[in-house]
């Protein structure tokens, strides 16, 4: 286990408030915590950018999170502002689970309380309780399946 007893109490009283960890029974949800981090973050603070690696992601527990995307237009930097994020809501796990770069920035908009789960986290529970890391994989793919369907309905109404 990565945190401390009082530490895991407080991390899981935060999961609750997220839909990833619904499957997992009081037991499971105890064991999934001491694999988290908490990271406090002030106003402006960038929590990744567009084209960094992928190395963990997060739950909002408490704050805004504002999620932007480079316009790539050659004369201007322009980003694109995609959603604003608020306690209960993840994010990152597509780079994390694909290994793939961030395809946008994260920052806060808030002040920011966030659970920080990294790639080296979930390997390392894949191999200490692959049953929990399973249900929590399964979760973050269905959240993002959820996320992907909304987009294309999104895309469909606009005729794009």
């Amino acid at each position: 286990m990565l945190e401390t007893r009082g530490a895991i109490d407080t991390i899981s009283l935060m999961l609750l408030d997220s839909n990833i960890v619904n499957d997992l029974t009081p037991a499971e949800l105890k064991l999934a915590a001491g694999y988290f981090s908490v990271r406090n973050l002030e106003k402006r603070s960038v929590i990744f950018k567009e084209g960094d690696a992928g190395t963990f992601m997060c739950l909002v527990c408490a704050g805004t999170v504002g999620i932007s995307k480079s316009k790539h237009i050659e004369q201007d930097d322009e980003s694109l502002k995609l959603a604003l994020l608020h306690k209960g809501r993840t994010f990152g796990e597509m780079a994390v689970l694909d290994g793939e770069r961030r395809s946008a920035t994260c920052t806060a908009i808030t002040d920011c309380t966030l659970l920080v789960l990294s790639k080296e986290s979930i390997d390392k529970m894949i191999v200490e309780a692959p049953r929990v890391a399973a249900k929590l994989i399964r979760s973050m793919a269905v959240l993002l399946s959820r996320r992907l369907r909304m987009t294309t309905g999104k895309l469909a109404e606009h005729d794009l």
